[in-house]
Order: structure tokens, then sequence, then C-alpha cells
């Protein structure tokens, strides 16, 4: 995998008739971006020659023009989440997400826009969802799909028993062909058919060969197309002529996954919202008797029918969707739930919903004997957290075995839906036969289900299993009247095509793709040769990522399991601003710096490592690869932001902070440190001096800027302490209404306001208030890689906190991310969870008690806006529900808004490097916000309120502030 199989010299001709052609994208050939570039969400690795990020859409005819010369192949790349490798290539890989993601023109009378391919589906749909609009292929993947990925797998997911596939609401095609030139594909009637067939261009010979195979091979086409939702898109020659007789290309080009042309740009339907919807969630206690009773659910013609299996329910209760659902799934019954389904339905009116509601109603006097609930939803809210559940099942099933995770090879079988419980009843049979513990979930009112069977694709014995049960499932798809590919596309697996479409059909195929594709330079191998005689790629001939990463010795994975563990689902590519996942790739659109491409640099730093330890070939053989590889990894990390929303948000918690640190504390045992990781490193030993002087130390720090900007640090905080008199509680206190506010470094040194504040409320409602004196927490230590310092640091702290819990009082700590060491890397030292309390948390649980008398204040009636740290809200998506029933028992209203990382993190924005993009990612997504809410901003993290005050000369209260002057 190190070594690139296009030649040197091609590539050199590839980049000199770049440069003639005038492209003006960007290029990459650094073996990092390649690293980064050779995975996607299937169990494949193929590290590219090269990766192009096209700037405009005619540098799409250059690339083309200049892979032309070369003989050069290419793969166009969009989201990169493809589970079968599809746009994996050794050629150039074109990836449109970075610069090709501009909506150039949204008519929203006429309900159709113009887009590029790299624009993301949610994006597409936060632009036309003021006007009611979306466009309407709902995948799990929205957050990071892009149109022209859905177009060329032709993806469909929840809703397209209603909505269909994106082929059918794909209006126009401009795409580049095979010698470079533009074509516009749109729906043509007969005459304009026969104009473009009379054409002696590529486009005339195109549609003169489509033309004569639908013409000559109809009756065929109508004996092997299947006639369900999912079916056979690749070349879908069933559906080229639509029901009045015009030429639809698109079809053709949709699902073509990049083998026929480059995409340039996407004419699309959008589809009026309908406004009132509702979920009835049904529990069964066995997953086939779920799939069984579809069919009467169906009768009530919902948008969609969702099926989940047991095993993603019990998945599901570990992560943090499950706090807010939770009330829905249970139930009082004893009998276990072993499926669910979710049954959406959508009106255009009030009463409109209702009367859909009502037709579920009236099913339940045929409900099966093995449904255990049914349970209507109508909160919007919680609509949205059932189907966010839904979208992470596939995520989900990655940390499905602690040595083994979900795997996509056969996830995505689909049959007619009357077919589907004896399909899956025989599925489970094989996978049960190959010892495979698996979950379950998908479009059943469509007849697809997604399975993902745990496999750890390092052990040759697990890896063999691709091959049976791919031969097995292909088969038993075939005899239920399915496919094997029902939704995510052939990739690699297209050596199924032949056996699926017979060899009459596969020769026209074959036709198809070499009168569109003469050179066989677009993603070759994959759906259809030039030839019947030409042999595609084969599933267990392409490289597996396990058997690389098995190569990883024991004591190097230590402690970097999870960048192993890292499937490539892309979680991390999503583009919204204001989600906190990933500040740094979000800012940079660099894939590199995603948790995902980080995970990858890491293992490939790992595989180097061991291979250089056991003399191997490559690293071993190559001197300059290691420590090119590890400078690139060492600057990505560098500009992590440590966030740690990757750490919870990732489906398989892929924790880069964490490895972060880990790597440092290797890295600089051989590195020399900068200056600015030792001040940073002893800002906490320094914190007593800095308190008992305040004045004279912020006037030391005015006068010191000059040489901590040499140093690589500026705007540090200035230091304002805490007063009041602090004191330890007795071992053990007889009153009740007591507590131990434990005042950490950060906020006792820099922002004391805050702790005198959570002082004074407490003891406004009535409890006695013990306050320790700041205590080192060693959160830069470990940020830094110091390790062993932090060792110190973290056990010195746990010891602290277990002689004041053994007075049995409540534990308080006010920083969030004070509240993280404790219950994430204090872990490891043998912290125990839930030893200590955010203040929300204690005073939440007070009001549920009935313990905290409520009072009104009408003249603040105006809501607040509370800005919660990024670290807190990902860890615990219950923080803002915490502080709003806070707010309300005492008469008063806060609001959430989203938003991501302010920028600050830490010490991260305090970093002379990282200023501008501190400040750019607060602009995008807090300034307006803070702005706007001025003296009602709340925010309950130190950094966050740093920023704010260094980026808009406005400091947000924390809520305890504003609490503490109006109780």
């Amino acid at each position: 995998m190190a070594n690139i199989t296009i030649p040197g010299d091609a590539m050199a001709v590839f980049r000199a008739v770049l440069e003639n052609e005038g492209y003006i994208g960007d290029v990459a050939q650094d073996y990092a971006t390649r690293t980064v570039f050779a995975t996607d969400n299937s169990i494949y690795e193929r590290r590219p020659a090269a990766v192009l990020y096209p700037r405009e859409p005619e540098d799409l005819n250059r690339i083309m023009r200049a892979a032309r010369h070369s003989a050069i192949p290419l793969a166009a790349r969009g989201g990169g989440t493809g589970t079968n490798g599809q746009s994996l290539t050794d050629g150039v890989v074109v990836d449109c997400s970075r610069h090709l993601n501009r909506i150039e023109h949204i008519d929203h009378e006429r309900q159709i826009a113009v887009v590029q391919p790299g624009v993301i589906l949610d994006q597409l749909n936060r632009a036309v969802d003021e006007h009611g609009l979306f466009f309407a292929p709902a995948v799990s993947t929205a957050s990071r799909a892009t149109l022209g990925g859905m177009a060329a797998t032709d993806a469909s997911g929840k809703g397209s028993r209603v909505h269909g596939r994106t082929s059918d609401h794909v209006l126009a095609m401009d795409v580049v062909l095979a010698d470079g030139s533009d074509w516009h594909a749109e729906p043509l009637d007969p005459q304009s058919l026969d104009s473009v067939c009379d054409r002696k261009d590529l486009p005339g010979a195109i549609h003169r060969e489509v033309r004569r195979i639908l013409t000559t091979e109809a009756d065929e086409i109508t004996r092997v197309f299947p006639v369900m939702n999912r079916g056979l898109t690749g070349y879908n020659l069933y559906e080229v002529f639509d029901g009045t007789g015009r030429f639809c290309l698109t079809k053709l080009l949709s699902g073509s996954e990049g083998t026929l042309a480059l995409t340039k740009r996407l004419t699309v339907r959008l589809t009026r919202k309908r406004a009132f919807r509702a979920l009835m969630a049904v529990a069964y206690d066995d997953v086939l008797m779920a799939l069984e009773d579809v069919k009467r659910l169906a009768a009530a013609e919902p948008v969609a029918i969702e099926f989940i299996d047991d095993k993603i329910v019990e998945l599901a209760q570990q992560d943090p969707v499950w706090a807010d659902i939770e009330a829905v799934l249970s139930h009082d019954e004893a009998r276990t739930v072993r499926g669910l389904n979710f049954v959406e339905v959508q009106a255009e009116s009030h009463g409109a919903l209702e009367h859909a509601i009502a037709l579920l109603a009236e099913l339940s006097a045929d409900r099966p004997a093995s449904l255990v609930s049914e349970k209507i939803v109508k909160n919007p809210a919680v609509i949205a957290r059932l189907w966010e559940l839904r979208a992470k099942c596939v995520g989900l099933l990655g940390r499905m075995d602690a040595s083994r995770q979900g795997t996509p090879f056969v996830e995505d079988a689909a049959v007619p839906p009357d077919n589907l419980p004896a399909f899956v009843a025989q599925l489970r049979t094989i996978l049960d036969r190959h010892g495979l513990a698996y979950g379950m979930f998908g479009h059943a009112d469509v007849g697809c289900i997604h399975v993902r069977p745990a496999l750890d694709m390092r052990r040759p014995l697990d890896a063999a299993k691709i091959r049976p049960v791919s031969d097995a499932v292909a088969r038993l798809a075939q005899e239920y009247g399915g496919l094997i590919w029902g939704e995510h596309g052939k990739g690699v697996r297209s050596e199924y095509v032949p056996q699926v479409f017979g060899p009459r059909l596969y020769k026209a195929l074959c036709g198809i793709k070499a009168v569109f594709d003469p050179q066989n330079l677009l993603n070759p191998g994959k759906i259809a040769a030039q030839r019947p005689d030409q042999k595609l790629l084969s599933i267990d001939a392409v490289p597996f990522r396990g058997p690389l990463d098995a190569v990883i010795k024991e004591a190097q994975i230590a402690g970097f399991e999870k960048s192993v563990s890292c499937n490539g689902n892309g979680q991390c590519f999503n583009s919204d601003f204001n989600d906190p996942m990933c500040p740094s790739y979000k800012v940079s659109g660099d894939r590199r710096l995603s948790p995902k491409g980080r995970a990858a640099l890491l293992r490939e730093w790992l595989r180097l490592r061991s291979d250089r330890a056991s003399g191997g070939d490559v690293a071993a053989g190559n001197e300059e690869l290691l420590p090119d590889v590890e400078r690139q990894l060492h600057d990505s990390l560098d500009k992590c932001l440590g966030c740690k929303a990757c750490s919870s948000q990732c489906p398989v918690k892929v924790d880069i902070p964490e490895m972060r640190s880990r790597f440092y504390e290797d890295f600089y045992r051989r590195h020399r440190r900068p200056l600015r990781h030792y001040l940073l490193a002893v800002m906490e030993a320094c914190a007593p001096a800095l308190r008992m002087f305040p004045s004279l130390s912020n006037l030391a720090l005015r006068c010191a800027a000059g040489p901590l900007r040499s140093a690589g640090l500026v705007d540090l905080p200035r230091v304002h302490p805490a007063n009041g008199r602090r004191r330890r509680p007795t071992r053990r206190q007889k009153s009740a209404a007591a507590v131990v506010l434990i005042e950490d470094s950060f906020t006792g040194t820099f922002d004391g306001l805050v702790i005198e504040a959570a002082e004074l409320l407490l003891q406004k409602l009535g409890y006695e208030v013990f306050r320790t004196h700041p205590q080192p927490n060693g959160k830069a230590l470990h940020v830094l890689g110091m390790r062993k310092a932090f060792a110190r640091a973290a056990n010195k702290a746990i010891a602290r906190n277990r002689l004041l819990a053994r007075t049995g009082l409540p534990l308080i700590v006010l920083e969030p991310s004070v509240l993280s060491l404790w219950r994430d890397e204090y872990r490891a030292f043998g912290a125990k969870a839930g030893s200590v309390l955010s203040l929300d948390m204690f005073l939440s649980e007070e009001v549920a008690k009935g313990r905290l008398p409520g009072r009104q204040y009408p003249s603040l009636n105006a809501p607040f806006t509370l800005f919660a740290h990024c670290t807190e809200k990902t860890s615990d998506t219950r923080v803002a529900a915490r502080w709003q029933t806070i707010f309300r028992h005492f008469g008063l209203t806060v609001e959430t808004p989203p938003t991501g990382c302010c920028g600050m993190a830490g010490s991260f924005g305090h970093e002379a490097a990282n200023h501008a993009v501190s400040r750019r990612l607060y602009d995008l997504s807090w300034r307006g916000k803070v702005e706007t809410a001025r003296d009602r901003a709340l925010a309950t993290g130190f950094s966050c309120r740093c920023q704010a005050e260094r980026f808009s000369g406005l400091r947000p209260r924390h809520p305890v502030e504003l609490l503490a002057e109006t109780v």
C-alpha cells in the first residue's frame, strides 16, 4: 500500500497537462492526504496516487483532459462514506466537497435548485427550509452526504416508499464526458433524441448506443429488473424511458458511481414539506414478527416504517440520545423488546394529521400477539430524537463487540417487502451458521434490511468469512426476488453484476461502459467492464484494511485502540457550524484535520513503527517515510482544539484528545518541546502566587505580553481570584442542607466572581457552603502529553476528594472542563462515576425533590440566552434541559440556541498560531448570537466567557451569577 501504483512519469504528464489547461484547484500528493483518502466506510484500503480539489466547475473538464492524455484513472469522491469502496482507487481521487459546494440557484416558486456536486444534503435543506421545502431522499448520512455522491449511488433512505430515490428528484445533470467535453443531460422527447443521435461527437455515440440497447433488449430488461422500490440502480436501463416516452439519461447516470462521467452540477426537484407529523413507536418481543407486522402498518399509508432490532436498542442505551427518548421506548410489561417499528405519518393540517393517527389506531384491532406496546409521539423534538437514534444505527453497531465491530459488506440487501420476514429468517441462519454476532435495522416498508456482522478484520479467520457470507447472501437475495445491494451501491461488490443481470444484459452494460469511457479511466473495475471477458474488482482481492492494521504490535497499539476502531462513518465531516463536531475540520475543510483523518494517520504511524521494529520492508526500507508521517500527524494533532466532541459524538467514540496526549508523550521524548508548552504547564503551579498578588500579577502579564507572544501565547486572561473565607467540612456533617463547593484553579484564579456567586446562591437557598481552596487539576498537563505529571495531579485530586466525600456531602464543581476530567480522564486513576456533580445537576435534583422554593420575577420574563460549553453539551445532552428546569423553577426563561465550538477550547485560542482560526470559529457560530443577546447572554464555560469578551467585548455571565442576583 505504500507504493504508488501509477508510474511517476505518468503523474508528471498528468500534472503538466493540468497546468497547461489552466487548472486552478488544489493538488495533494503528500503521503498523509493519500493515507486519509485510502479508506471510506468500507472494509477496503486503497491509497490513491493523488487527491485533487477542483476549485471551479471547469476544473473538472481540465482534470478529465489531463487523465485522458496521461491514461490515469479517476474516481470522484463526495462525502467519503461509501460502504463498498465506491470512491477508492489507486489512481487519482477527485474530491468536490471542499470547493465545489455552492448552491448556484434556488427557485422557491418552481421548487427547483441548481447545486454543485459537493453541496451537502443538510446544507441544501437548511437553505430551503424557511420556504417549507426539502430535498426528499433522507439518508442517515445527511450531515456529510453530498448531492453528487447521492446521485452517484442513487441514494434513497427513510421515506423512499413515498419519495423514491435520488434519481426521481434529479431533473438534469451537467456532466463532463470522457473526452473532456460538457453535456447537459435532461429529458429528451423522441424528436430531440433523434437530433442528438444524429450528432457525430461523443454525446451522439452515447445516445445512439443507449437507444439501441433499450430497443433491442426491451424484453430482457423487463424480465431481469425486479419490480420493487429498491430496484436495479447502476445503469438503470429500466427507467431511461419515462412514463411519457421521454429519454432520461439522468436515470442512467444516477447510480453509475462515477464510471460514466464526472458530475459538474445537478438540477434537482424540491418537495413541499408537510407541516404536521406524528410517529408511532411499536415494540415487539419477536424480531421476525416486527417485520411480519409491516404489512398491517402499511395499510395506514405512512411515509415510512423503519425497523430496529433489540441489539441496537441495547447499544443505544449507552448513547447520549437515549436520555431524550427513554420515556417513549420504555414499557411496563415484563417482556423483552426484540424489535421496534417507527411509523411516521405526515399531513398538511392538524385535522389531516389527526385523521392519519386515527387510521393507525384502527389498526390496533388486528395487532399481533408479539406486540408489546404502541406509543404515539407528536412532540417534534422527541420525534427528531427518535429519528436521530435511527440515523445512529450504523455507528452504534460499530461498538457491538469489545473485540469486534459491525462491518459493512452484506449490509443493504433488499427484497420485495412481502418477502422480507422469510428473507431475514434465512439471512439470520446464514450469519448464525458462520458464528457471527450482528444487529439489524432498515427500511422495512420497502424491504431493505441493514446488517453489520461483528468482525475483526485483523484476524485472518474473520476476514475469510467475507467471501462465503457474501456469496450466500447474494444468492439468497436473488432467490427472494431482490438484490444484495438495495441502497448503498455496488463498488467492489460489482463482481455480482454479471450474476444479477445475466450474460445478455451484462454484455449491454459493457457496451454502455465502452461508449461512455473508451479508455476505461472512470472508476474502472466497478459496475461494468468494457467487455464481458474483462474482470471486475473482486470482493476479496482488493486490499482489506484489517490485515494492514494487523501488523501493529500490541505494545504499539496500547492507548491508541480507538484509531483502529474508526470505521469511516464520517459523522465528523458534517459542515454545520452550529454543531460542535469537529471545529478544526469545519474551519479548514481539510480531512486530515478531522477525527477520521487523524485516526487514519495514527494508524499509519503505528503501522510504520511496528514495521520498522520488526524489520519490515516499508518503514525499514524507507527511512524518510516514518518521520514524514509522524511530522504530518503532529501537525494535524497540533490543530485539534481538544473540544472532545469526538469522544462522545463519534459513533465509535474515537477520542482524539486522549490519543493526542499519548502521542505527544511519545513524540516529545524524542523532540524538543516549544517554550509555550512549559509556560502553559506551570500556570497551575504559579496560580497561588497570582492569586496572592492579583494587581501585581496583572501588571506583570501586561508587561510580558510581547515576550509571551514571542513564546507563542496571546490574550492570556486577567487574574481575578475569588474573595471570601474558605473552610473545609469536618469528617461527617450532621446538616443535610450543606454542600462542598470545590474551587478549581481556572475559575478560582481568573473568574472568581463565579465562585462567589455560586456560594451566595447556595447560601440564599438555605445551604451551608463549605468551600475548598483552589485545587490544581492537571488539565494542561494532560493536553500537552505530560502524562506522568498529570498522573500525579490526578491522584492528588482524587485523594483530596475522597477525604471530602467522607463527609457525605455533595461535592460540586462549576467549570465544565473540570467535570469532564472527573468523568473521563480521572477514571483511569480510580475516580468513581458521579463522585462530583455540576451545579446544574445538584440544583435540578433539588428541584425535583421539592427542596427549593419557587419564585417569580415578572420583570425578568424576557428570555435569557444560554451558551453551553461544547465539551459539556456533547458529553451530556441533558445539561441545557437542566438549566431550563432550574430557571423555570425561579420564574425565568432561558433559550439554548445551537452553537458549535466558540474557538477558545482551553489553551487553543491563547496560542498565537491559532488566533485566526479561533476568531473565525467564533465568528461562524457564536458572535451573532452573543451580540444579539448582549447582557442577557449566559455561558457555562470559562473559555467561552473569555472568548466572547475577547472578540465581542461582552462577557456573558455564568448562569449562577444571574441567579445569585435575582433569587
